[in-house]
């Protein structure tokens, strides 16, 4: 009998302790959410970020994503949250979300543009608001290039059939001629301080390996000019007549400082 009355006793106790858990579990939930649910949080913050308030729009997606952990909406919002991030110009720190995202999440049906966005977010890194008028972005140095190059193989690797393929075999292409142009400007620059083998060897990654860019012809015409400067007469003439018989209208569009 006494076994019994404890029991009883003990039930009691816990059935009261796991209430009060949960009216504190409530209660904490409560001072969280203020009272919205998961959809009023994810809205509230879509406004703030449409405003640019990116600090506060990324708080009630936390707020949003610790209130309700198990929801579609605190799943979205981690990608929201790289999104406002990444239009905020911390594209470091977008990038991090990104990369988090895709290893907590592989194979959800929303990870493909994860990594879409990891390539966008590397190609505005290279960008300037002069490119296409006094700049241009292959001068510079084109490692977040060659990132974003990088992110959209890893896309078509992984999700060949995805939305996304058709633009990113697209973007591809530009990144390649940026790569090839970034030869080419490589190579000027040794042809101006009379590095006539280094240039020759940057000319020939620009054929070899960007065969199809628009910059294949100046390389040719580079070349065969640091050929002849190195009295490499044969070499300077083949170099030549691939470049009349494969590009007769090409005319130079570069120029040598010396």
């Amino acid at each position: 009998m006494k076994n019994t009355v404890r029991l009883i006793a003990t039930l009691l106790f816990l059935a009261f302790f796991l209430n009060g858990c949960l009216q504190d579990d409530d209660n904490k939930r409560e001072s969280i959410t203020k009272g919205w649910s998961p959809k009023t949080f994810f809205n509230q913050a879509k406004e703030e970020a449409s405003f640019r308030s990116t600090t506060k729009a990324i708080e009630l997606y936390e707020q949003l994503q610790a209130a309700y952990p198990g929801s579609k909406y605190a799943l979205q919002s981690k990608l929201e949250v790289a999104y406002a991030l990444y239009k905020d110009e911390d594209y470091d720190e977008a990038i991090l979300r990104l990369n988090d995202y895709i290893k907590l999440y592989p194979e959800h049906f929303s990870t493909p543009y994860a990594y879409y966005l990891r390539g966008i977010i590397s190609e505005d890194k290279s960008h300037s608001i002069l490119d296409g008028y006094l700049t241009d972005n292959a001068q510079r140095d084109i490692d977040s290039v060659r990132d974003a190059f990088n992110y959209y193989m890893a896309l078509i690797n992984t999700f060949p059939k995805s939305k996304y393929t058709k633009e990113v075999k697209t973007r591809l292409v530009v990144l390649r001629n940026i790569f090839a142009r970034h030869e080419l400007f490589v190579a000027i620059y040794y042809t101006e301080r009379k590095a006539n083998i280094a240039a020759i060897n940057r000319s020939k990654i620009i054929i070899e390996k960007y065969p199809n860019t628009p910059s294949v012809p100046a390389a040719l015409h580079l070349m065969a000019h640091n050929y002849d400067l190195i009295y490499m007469k044969i070499l300077a003439k083949d170099a030549r007549r691939v470049l009349k018989k494969s590009y007769p209208a090409y005319r130079p569009h570069y120029s040598l400082k010396n």
